[in-house]
């Protein structure tokens, strides 16, 4: 029975309602929770990462989930996207790469069929509840595609138009990616997958083109997500990158692309995991009404203003928030939200902000709204600093409570990645206060 009960801890947001506050604004500054950095000796990670780190407890046992696999004809196809597991987290994260396993994993099905197309990797990992051995998992995976791989199809509207495409990450002449969301699933406590379809998608009118999109990132789309489970919803935070409505470059207006951009949240009943292709709503302004490839609203208060030098995903000159992970803080009694800033072409951008909404049930009201103005948590000046996210400790109370990156406690350890340097690590933990 012991061992039951522990299973269900992850999923303790689940159990949360009864002790949310009023929906309602944001708390004051003077109300919200206090934080402080203590630097450590460099905790690093000893393979590919390029994502929020997907995990789980099966059993006894914390597995994560790192890497890329799929096709990519700018970067090359790609198996790395492997499993580590462990006692607890830190021997998880400082297990050597020889030591990581390759799920069986769906292949991409051909050019104009159905199936998965373009690369993944998995943000999220959720585990389902009914399932008290914690082996039936749903991840949550960031896809990227090119005209290339995903041509257009005017029969179903899916697939990407190669005309105007605008220039990708790499240095050399390459094509923009665009980024949907979907799930996979596995009942095996990872080690196979299968593909269930796409949570979100944004579709070629809504690509920025040339020759406005000269950000040298995405051509549109929505990725970099994290996802946490209340009630009988899964809650998906994401990134914005198309224009909210038509792209016509001859009526364009980056004011118009900034006010549909940053980080938006939608949600899809936990039952319909299954089969998510059209079964996920965007909040659009007043609730999860819009669907899921039509046109949401961003979370305004985590988009930074004009003035403040906020600007469009397509501009070279970047000033957005982007690659949200969330996770519930027991101590607090809130979400807690990291995420990256852009100011500048190919995801150009050394900070990492965080912020807090106090209210455990996000989907009464607004309160999936309900954010504070993100705060700067700390700034690497000369490096590209992305992918941060708060990760459990080897404490006895950190596996005890089957702690993971969506469930935290008072400290935490902090990773991000210094992209310039391709390391992933850890120089922080993080100290909450009330």
């Amino acid at each position: 029975m012991q061992k039951k009960l522990l299973h269900l801890l992850p999923f303790l947001p689940l159990l949360l309602l009864a002790a949310c506050r009023h929906a309602g604004s944001p708390p004051t500054a003077a109300a919200e929770p206090k934080f402080r950095l203590i630097q450590t000796d460099t905790f690093r990670f000893n393979n590919f990462v390029d994502c929020n780190m997907a995990e789980a407890w099966i059993g006894d046992t914390f597995r994560i989930f790192p890497g890329k696999y799929g096709e990519d004809p700018v970067w090359g196809e790609a198996r790395e996207l492997k499993f580590s597991s462990g006692r607890h987290a830190d021997e998880a994260f400082s297990n050597p790469a020889s030591a990581y396993i390759a799920p069986a994993m769906p292949k991409n099905a051909p050019k104009g069929q159905p199936g998965l197309h373009g690369a993944v990797w998995f943000e999220t990992v959720y585990q389902d509840a009914r399932d008290t051995e914690g082996r039936t998992l749903y991840a949550v995976y960031h896809n990227e595609n090119y005209p290339e791989t995903l041509p257009y199809d005017p029969a179903t509207g899916e697939g990407y138009i190669d005309k105007d495409w605008p220039l990708g990450l790499t240095e050399r002449i390459t094509p923009a990616a665009v980024c949907r969301i979907g799930i996979m699933k596995s009942t095996d406590g990872g080690w196979s997958w299968e593909n269930k379809g796409l949570f979100l998608e944004d579709k070629q009118p809504r690509m920025i083109l040339k020759p406005h999109n000269t950000s040298k990132t995405f051509a549109g789309g929505v990725g970099d997500p994290s996802a946490v489970a209340v009630g009988e919803y899964l809650y998906l935070f994401y990134g914005e990158y198309g224009y909210p409505g038509v792209y016509d470059a001859a009526t364009y207006n980056p004011d118009t692309e900034w006010s549909g951009q940053c980080i938006s949240v939608a949600r899809i009943r936990i039952s319909d995991l299954e089969n998510p292709r059209g079964n996920a709503k965007r909040w659009d302004g007043q609730g999860f009404n819009a669907p899921w490839d039509g046109v949401g609203k961003p979370i305004a208060s985590l988009q930074i203003p004009r003035a403040e030098g906020g600007g469009p995903a397509s501009s070279p000159k970047g000033g957005f928030h982007w690659g949200p992970s969330v996770s519930w803080n027991s101590y607090l009694n809130c979400w807690v939200m990291l995420m990256g800033k852009v100011v500048g072409q190919s995801w150009i951008g050394s900070s990492v902000y965080i912020s807090f909404n106090p209210h455990a049930d996000l989907g009464a009201g607004n309160n999936s709204q309900a954010w504070t103005k993100p705060q700067l948590l700390f700034d690497k000046p000369g490096h590209t600093i992305w992918y941060p996210s708060l990760q459990p400790l080897n404490t006895p109370e950190d596996i005890a409570n089957r702690h993971t990156s969506l469930r935290l406690g008072k400290r935490a350890r902090l990773f991000f990645k210094y992209s310039d340097l391709g390391k992933y690590c850890s120089e922080y933990i993080i100290e909450f206060e009330k």
